[in-house]
């Protein structure tokens, strides 16, 4: 492969996740209203609370996704078809016994889990109840996670659009069938959920069957039986792991925060988090192509074409972020109408509309860099530049609690700020030293993470 592809690689991998993720929030409309229209407000708030404790206890193993797709990536530089074979084995065997754990300490982790999110009497019980059944779909979230980085790894992102679009397909019309049909309520939201994940299981196999029918080699009972043989993915997985930790943490302080300060400046803050995620549907597309062509770069250790599909993967990205703080600048108040009729909440999310402008700005490199530094496989980076940032975090909301909700947007913005620059410069330190031509291969030690 020669540099001059990279860029035209990135949107071919980019586009199906984007097209991908904007079935996410789809079907949450669909689940809202769905329960929406329920004769009671208490089977919303139920299933409100469920889906955000599995969104937070999910999320936190989603490095099974990430580290499959930067070994799966370097291994396809390599052209080591047993490597490929058997990380997806290695990666489906530690899902399933992750989701299996998951059932086991259901009880504790659910128990846990509510008394955080602290609801009414009425919505904890339904939302118990919902999570119950929820928990059950963990063994095929977990192993569609692996499927889904395996097949990324490969450069077919194509795979994570067909699986994501039919999961969430599955998912809504079984919302209609079991609440609106058979009135199951939130437990037929869950219902529907545990099906759907389990769907898109059994497809995302079926492909796997017909994708492992090209790759040469065999399973090997040494590499998927001996717990020695995980040390890699282990190695590359904890550090993910802490670094996913501490992005749900500094999610659950921000809420936190601003619920303390009320519930319009809660809600006000909701809706523009609103903003941000959106502006990550578009940014993660590009990350993840990075991953996959990185990846594949560093496996071969072909640096000028590394070097290409970093500059492709940062032109998209950074014109991407143009046109989301053109759109904020210029249609925020409309956007903030779209999502809230309620005149204190639209006020008081316009008065902060400003720190939406400039975050696309600032987040759009930590989203770049995570995307290069999961392709590389250097996630012990990863979790240290989180630390860091988690450091800076935290002490500029305590010094800054006089300014009210704007000290809280300004350590919020500090923190992506210091995770973007710490990876920036991680990533510059790197290219000089470690990912370049200038090093001969047996002194290279930047390409598998050492722990």
């Amino acid at each position: 492969m020669s540099t001059s592809r990279s860029p035209t690689r990135i949107w071919p991998l980019a586009w199906p996740i984007i097209l991908s993720n904007i079935t996410v929030p789809l079907l949450g409309l669909v689940d809202t209203a769905v329960v929406g229209h329920l004769p009671d407000s208490r089977y919303m708030a139920a299933v409100t609370l469920g889906a955000m404790l599995f969104s937070f206890l999910y999320w936190g193993f989603g490095f099974l996704r990430m580290g499959t797709t930067g070994l799966t990536s370097q291994a396809m530089g390599r052209e080591d078809d047993s490597d490929i074979r058997n990380l997806l084995g290695q990666s489906l065997l530690l899902a399933l016994g992750i989701g299996a754990i998951l059932i086991l300490l259901a009880e504790p982790l659910i128990s846990f889990g509510l008394y955080l999110l602290d609801g009414s009497e009425a919505a904890m019980s339904l939302a118990a109840s919902y999570a119950h059944i929820r928990i059950l779909s963990a063994p095929a979230v977990m192993a569609n996670y692996a499927i889904l980085g395996w097949f990324l790894g490969q450069q077919n992102s194509r795979v994570t659009l067909a699986i994501m679009v039919l999961t969430n397909s599955v998912n809504i019309v079984l919302d209609l069938v079991f609440v609106v049909g058979l009135g199951m309520t939130s437990d037929g939201v869950a219902w529907a959920t545990v099906i759907a994940d389990y769907t898109a299981l059994a497809v995302g196999l079926w492909l796997v069957a017909r994708q492992l029918k090209l790759l040469k080699g065999r399973f090997l009972r040494q590499r998927l039986l001996r717990l020695a043989a995980y040390s890699e993915l282990f190695q590359v997985n904890r550090h993910l792991f802490v670094r996913t930790l501490g992005l749900l943490f500094a999610m659950a302080f921000f809420t936190a925060q601003g619920a303390s300060q009320g519930d319009t400046i809660l809600a006000a803050n909701a809706v523009l988090m609103q903003f941000i995620m959106i502006t990550s549907y578009a940014l993660d597309g590009f990350a993840h192509a990075a991953e996959a062509l990185t990846g594949r770069a560093v496996g071969r250790r072909d640096w000028p074409l590394f070097g290409a599909s970093v500059r492709a993967a940062a032109r998209f990205s950074l014109i991407t972020a143009g046109v989301a703080m053109a759109a904020f600048f210029f249609g925020g108040d409309y956007l903030i109408a779209l999502l809230t009729d309620l005149p204190d909440v639209r006020a008081t999310a316009g008065d902060y509309l400003p720190w939406m402008i400039v975050m696309p700005a600032i987040a759009v490199w930590s989203y770049l860099l995570d995307g290069v530094f999961i392709g590389a496989t250097a996630t012990r980076e990863m979790r240290d530049t989180i630390l860091l940032a988690l450091a800076v975090y935290l002490p500029v909301w305590w010094f800054t609690q006089p300014l009210g909700n704007h000290g809280l947007w300004l350590a919020f913005t500090a923190f992506t700020l210091v995770r973007s620059a710490s990876l920036a410069g991680v990533y510059l330190h790197y290219r000089r030293t470690r990912w370049t031509s200038a090093v001969p291969p047996s002194c290279d030690q930047g390409i598998q993470d050492q722990g």
